[in-house]
């Protein structure tokens, strides 16, 4: 990245643009687009929030519905045992278009993940933005490079926030553009993914998918965080975590450009005491016991949908916001093992329903040898009384018996299996 543009290593993400009369003329020029982004909202948030009863439940693939961001330029060692550990098979990397260099290191790293299905996020900065031939050259060789281990690339990231360098929506689709003819001319066999928009921002993301200059997506990514908003139960303008990918999803419905699947390919909570580390302040941050349950609660409640393929939890190993604290030596965080037991158990589940009692929550899920439960509140701890003791697996893969679980924030399992 070039000033006034700059990364920042400790929160992996750009650093805030501080160039206030840079941003007035980027603005200035984008008028056109930025207008066409308020009216795409004002048009087509309605109808999508009218349809989404419409919403039919789409097939999800249960072993590839727990996915990781993983970074092969960090502990590449430990990554991949890592990796062996949680038994993930879909696996995330964020490859910087300005860092060639890194390709020939993410290229070998990805020869050792043989049997897992990789997709690729490029991601982009100003000078990429604004040269067209340099844009078209680093795609070219980054296809080259990475298409031999998977087919899926995500096209540009976070396109709704100045300081990842797209000005508008215009901008993001001329860069998408020269990658769908890069891909066209060259690489048919690819699948390109966006458009990428971060948080619940879904006017920029309209505006991407009814498009009139022939961009097409044949997959659709988000970054749906909703940290800010606390418990992933929590809502925004009366919309809790399920509402929001319902209502992209019935976007994605409406759109003649824009496929399914959906991914969501960014989600987190910020860890209390980790800055510089931590991508927010410490207001919007929590305490690892707490990420931990936030994070199981997440995909359970995006598994509950029936609309997502994917989600991407960012990331293994990371100071402020990973399953692993890499600040001194690797040391796994509570995320970690509730991440490792959530994937085993969801790998053969079916999702059947889930139960909503005001804050007290029940996934209902079928396993192969029998029906799995679990227990969870976004609210007061309560006790459930069962006939007779009951066999349950806690967050993290304890076991424990009772016949009166208290059933808090922190998800608890039971497999009731089915009798021979």
């Amino acid at each position: 990245m070039k000033p006034p543009y700059a990364w920042d290593f400790h929160s992996d993400q750009p650093y805030q643009l501080k160039d206030r009369a840079l941003k007035r003329r980027l603005r200035k020029a984008q008028r056109a687009s930025l207008v066409k982004t308020a009216l795409s909202g004002l048009l087509w948030l309605p109808l999508a929030l009218l349809a989404m009863p419409f919403l039919r439940r789409r097939p999800v693939e249960a072993s590839r519905f727990t996915g990781l961001i993983i970074d092969p330029l960090r502990e590449p060692e430990a990554t991949l045992g890592a990796v062996t550990e949680l038994d993930v098979n879909e696996l995330l990397i964020r490859v910087k278009l300005w860092e060639p260099d890194a390709l020939e290191k993410i290229t070998a790293f990805a020869r050792n993940l043989e049997g897992r299905r990789l997709l690729f996020v490029l991601m982009q900065d100003r000078e990429h933005i604004e040269d067209a031939a340099l844009r078209r050259r680093s795609l070219e060789r980054t296809f080259a490079a990475l298409a031999p281990f998977g087919d899926r690339f995500q096209i540009g990231t976070t396109i709704n926030r100045a300081k990842w360098g797209f000005a508008s929506v215009n901008e993001y689709l001329e860069f998408f553009k020269t990658a769908q003819q890069l891909r066209d001319e060259r690489y048919p066999e690819l699948k390109l993914i966006g458009p990428g928009v971060i948080d619940f921002e879904y006017h920029f993301a309209a505006h991407a998918f009814f498009n009139l200059r022939g961009i097409r997506f044949d997959a659709v990514a988000a970054l749906l965080y909703v940290d800010r908003r606390g418990a992933p139960e929590n809502t925004q303008t009366g919309c809790d975590l399920p509402c929001k990918i319902n209502f992209l999803s019935s976007l994605v419905m409406l759109s003649p450009r824009a496929k399914y699947p959906l991914y969501l390919t960014e989600t987190n909570w910020p860890l209390s005491g980790t800055a510089p580390y931590a991508p927010t302040s410490e207001k919007e941050c929590v305490d690892g016991e707490t990420y931990a349950s936030y994070m199981v609660r997440y995909y359970l409640l995006a598994l509950a949908t029936q609309q997502v393929a994917t989600v991407y939890w960012h990331q293994l190993a990371a100071p402020g916001y990973g399953l692993v604290d890499t600040r001194e030596g690797w040391h796994k965080r509570p995320g970690f093992k509730a991440f490792k037991t959530m994937a085993s158990l969801l790998k053969e589940a079916r999702h059947i329903a889930l139960q909503q009692r005001r804050d007290r929550f029940e996934m209902l899920l079928q396993r192969p040898e029998g029906l799995l439960r679990i227990f969870w509140t976004n609210g007061t701890e309560y006790t459930q009384h069962f006939a007779e003791p009951r066999h349950f697996i806690g967050r993290d893969g304890n076991t424990f018996t009772t016949d009166a679980l208290t059933v808090s924030g922190s998800p608890v399992y039971l497999i009731e299996k089915d009798e021979a």
